[in-house]
C-alpha cells in the first residue's frame, strides 16, 4: 500500500502544470445554472427528508428490539449508531453533489 500511495503522490507532484495549463472554460450562459440551483435544491430537501425518516424508522425498529431482548441491547445499540451513520452519509454525499453543482456551474445573470 506504501509503495502505490508514494507513486499516486509522485505522479499528482510531477505533474502540475498539466492541469495550470488548462484554459478558462468558455462562458456559455443559459439555461444550465438557474437549473442546477434547483437540481441541488431538491436533491437536498429530498435527501434531508427521506434520510430523517429512514433514520427515524432505524432508531424506533432498535428500540422496539432493545425492549424485545433487554440482554442484547448493547449489540443492537451498535448495530442502529452504524446504521445511521451510514443513513446521514448519504444526505453528506448528496450535499457534496449539490455544492458541485452549484460551484462548478455558476449562475450567469
Amino acid at each position: 500500500m506504501s509503495r502505490s500511495l508514494m507513486l499516486a503522490l509522485g505522479a499528482v507532484f510531477a505533474f502540475p502544470g498539466l492541469a495550470a495549463a488548462q484554459g478558462p472554460a468558455a462562458a456559455t450562459g443559459g439555461w444550465v445554472g438557474p437549473f442546477a440551483v434547483i437540481a441541488a435544491g431538491i436533491g437536498m430537501a429530498l435527501a434531508a427528508g427521506l434520510c430523517g425518516l429512514g433514520q427515524g424508522r432505524a432508531v424506533a425498529a432498535a428500540v422496539d428490539a432493545m425492549a424485545r431482548q433487554p440482554a442484547a441491547a448493547a449489540r443492537i445499540q451498535t448495530a442502529m449508531i452504524i446504521g445511521l451513520a451510514l443513513i446521514e452519509s448519504l444526505a453528506i454525499y448528496v450535499l457534496v453533489v449539490a455544492m458541485i453543482l452549484l460551484f462548478v456551474q455558476p449562475i450567469k445573470g
